[in-house]
């Protein structure tokens, strides 16, 4: 893919989509408008929330007195007001879903870069500064990720979430990227097409997957973002279902031109990977038994891949004889640990 070489201070474009998350949404936008970058379009959608969200994204539109009602569009495009940020447009309606809106989002964005951030995530400081430079000291790069903190309910760090340098058949065995610090260019995401709604807990790695047959993907070694993991996120209130939209994507790129080859060239290991992505979710969903059953068919087809999160099988059989409290405490002790050395 030949890519446009980027303006000088390239706009990039941030989607927030959002339902009933008035807990977590404003340290999400804050994160967005308070980025040291200058040039950044953010545009947030709503899908018509029922507790406060709507009154919380107010605050931060550039005139929020003079609104339509929540169930009407707002375009308001002057980017500071007393020098601050506020965001460009934002919507509360009905939509079918995450994917849904963060399509709706992106269609209405300008910017070169784009990404989304849903609205119990956050950006740290100075992320999108270096997102950019790194954009433009890598012309054929189209999409970059960091790392990640994985946070609790009150922001506190659960653990740091450290990537590597991936291949496109590393995301054909399921290497998950945390979301929040992915950002692409939009003439890859455009030729990729947009994100699958079909799809509704692994829509961002079919993504990735897409954009990944059109340019290279370059990992960076810095914290971006934080994810944030409590019990209403899709990957705790729903994680059982995760593992089975892996089995739809191993199933899909084997009927695409541009990826049943690839595919092919690691069989095996794609497929103990989608088993080892349904325990590890499986697992985390309560059903040890299942997720304990889902490795053991990891370890039959691929046994490196299954043995490489040897945790869950141990973390499977501890909780199926009911000593669950035992990873409970280690997985406390190591919050504590890294609540100590941010101190």
């Amino acid at each position: 893919m030949n890519l446009t070489p980027l303006p000088q201070q390239p706009l990039i474009s941030i989607v927030t989509p959002s339902y009933n998350q008035a807990k977590y949404i404003e340290q999400t936008l804050r994160s967005v408008l308070e980025q040291d970058y200058p040039r950044v379009e953010y545009l947030v959608v709503d899908g018509l929330s029922t507790d406060n969200s709507v009154e919380v994204i107010k605050k931060y539109v550039l005139d929020s007195g003079s609104l339509l009602p929540a169930s009407q569009k707002h375009t308001l495009m002057g980017t500071r007001a007393s020098g601050f940020r506020k965001i460009d447009w934002w919507v509360s309606e009905k939509d079918s879903g995450q994917g849904e809106a963060i399509n709706k989002g992106l269609a209405r964005t300008n910017g070169k870069i784009i990404a989304w951030l849903n609205s119990d995530d956050y950006y740290l400081p100075g992320t999108l500064s270096t997102v950019v430079k790194v954009f433009e000291d890598n012309l054929d790069v189209v999409m970059v990720y960091g790392d990640m903190l994985a946070v609790d309910e009150q922001g506190r760090t659960l653990n740091t979430l450290k990537y590597k340098q991936l291949s496109l058949q590393d995301l054909l065995c399921f290497q998950i990227i945390g979301q929040p610090s992915v950002f692409f260019r939009r003439e890859a995401y455009e030729k990729a097409g947009g994100l699958d709604i079909t799809f509704h807990f692994l829509l961002d790695h079919h993504l990735w997957i897409r954009i990944a047959q059109h340019g290279k993907i370059l990992h960076v070694p810095q914290i971006w973002s934080a994810a944030r993991y409590h019990a209403e996120a899709k990957n705790c209130a729903k994680a059982a279902e995760f593992g089975q939209e892996a089995f739809r994507i191993l199933a899909w790129a084997k009927t695409q031109a541009g990826l049943a080859e690839t595919v092919s060239s690691v069989e095996r290991r794609a497929r103990a990977s989608a088993n080892r992505v349904d325990a590890r979710y499986l697992l985390d969903g309560g059903r040890p038994a299942s997720a304990l059953m889902a490795w053991l068919r990891a370890l039959f087809i691929h046994p490196p891949t299954a043995l490489a999160r040897l945790n869950i099988f141990v973390a499977a059989i501890l909780k199926m004889l009911g000593l669950d409290q035992l990873r409970a405490m280690y997985l406390a002790s190591r919050s504590k640990r890294f609540k100590d050395g941010n101190s």
